[in-house]
């Protein structure tokens, strides 16, 4: 498969950092430092503390398996959406598409717009429109290309915190799958349990990429794809 054939399925899946900020306390608060003999008694349990919450905070959970679990379920349950993709790397491009049940797709990029209606593409590439007919069973493995279906009992999650996605708070999440080949990415969901955006990397034939998907209009019924 080619990598933008790659890139195009990849954009029909339902894929913060996190920062240390130390505060110095000032000369006039800072209390006198302990002897020599006491401090390193007394910072051991400061410091394994610290290092407990945050493997608590990172470590994989039921809760958090579960919460993605659901998040994907609503992705493939939804009768439409709008994405966003951007890919940063040696071949960077950004494309917008539109999904309308069962299986309508409608793909922005700069040299055109690509229409799919069941096993049927319209493509419009530098002006030109043509008809092409696509593979019998192309569209069902597009709607789940990570194969969440397959997934499901082999992924592992963690939660990372809340982040702001945009004008919306979310829940991020680092999640690890071993079929049908190990793999990872970054996943956030938004109030509604749905997925906000998805952040994954990669190494195609002209370098390594990251692709990031950005989620909205669920559900839409404004949203509709036809045949031009």
């Amino acid at each position: 498969m080619s990598r933008r054939a790659q890139l195009l399925s990849s954009a029909l899946i339902p894929l913060v950092c996190l920062a240390a900020c130390k505060r110095e306390p000032s000369p006039a608060a800072e209390p006198a430092a302990p002897s020599a003999a006491a401090a390193p008694a007394a910072a051991a349990p400061a410091q394994a503390g610290a290092e407990t919450a945050t493997a608590a905070a990172t470590a994989p959970t039921e809760a958090a398996l579960a919460e993605v679990r659901t998040s994907m379920d609503k992705f493939l349950a939804a009768k439409s959406f709008h994405a966003v993709m951007t890919v940063e790397g040696s071949a960077p491009m950004q494309n917008e598409l539109d999904f309308v049940a069962p299986d309508r797709y409608r793909m922005a990029m700069p040299v055109g717009t690509q229409i799919i209606i069941g096993d049927t593409m319209y493509m419009e590439m530098h002006g030109q429109r043509t008809r092409v007919p696509i593979p019998e069973g192309t569209i069902s493995g597009w709607r789940d290309p990570l194969k969440i279906e397959q997934n499901r009992n082999s992924l592992s999650v963690q939660f990372l915190g809340q982040e702001q996605v945009g004008d919306q708070q979310a829940r991020k999440y680092r999640v690890q799958h071993s079929q049908p080949e190990p793999g990872e990415f970054l996943y956030w969901v938004d109030r509604d349990g749905l997925p906000l955006q998805l952040r994954t990397s990669g190494e195609a034939k002209a370098g390594p990429y990251t692709m990031t998907l950005q989620y909205s209009r669920f559900d839409d019924p404004s949203i509709a794809i036809n045949a031009p």
